[in-house]
């Protein structure tokens, strides 16, 4: 079971800020084998959904970070979508976007939320409601596209 913990920049522990920055630069910078500054000054800016599995010791294995409208975005968004190898197959990174989503959803409203996706991932966020609204471009030599989720019924 995962246990989900949303906090703004200023609440997060030092604990929990050193082991985002370590997924994230586990997936990342490692296992995507891509070279990039992560900590890009935005994150004193986000509010950081992180998950916690409790079957691996309270490991962190699924993380994103969101943001309301103007950040990053015209729109609210959410970035760096990341779980951990230990924890992918049974539906993690579902229910990491479900809750990111209705998070954003708590905290701004029912509004549209824009993602910058790797574009291999393109089917898995269409099943939550994404859509494609540009062509292909190249972030860190990796093919990205973005997507909107518009408002739902």
């Amino acid at each position: 079971m995962i246990t989900w913990i949303t906090k703004t920049f200023e609440e997060l522990t030092t604990q929990e800020l050193y082991a985002l920055l370590r997924l994230r630069s586990e997936v990342f910078v490692v296992e995507q084998q891509c070279v990039f500054q992560d900590m890009d000054n935005a994150d004193q800016l986000a509010v950081h959904i992180m998950g916690y599995d409790d079957s691996l010791d309270n490991e962190l294995v699924a993380y994103t970070r969101i943001f309301g409208p103007g950040i990053k975005f015209d729109m609210c968004s959410i970035g760096r979508v990341v779980t951990s190898s230990r924890a992918r197959g049974n539906g993690s990174g579902r229910k990491l976007m479900e809750y990111s989503i209705a998070t954003v959803e708590q905290r701004f409203g029912n509004v549209p939320i824009k993602i910058g996706a790797q574009q291999y991932l393109e089917q898995f966020y269409r099943s939550l409601g994404f859509e494609q609204s540009s062509e292909m471009y190249l972030e860190d030599d990796i093919p990205h596209i973005e997507m909107i989720r518009e408002v739902q019924a």
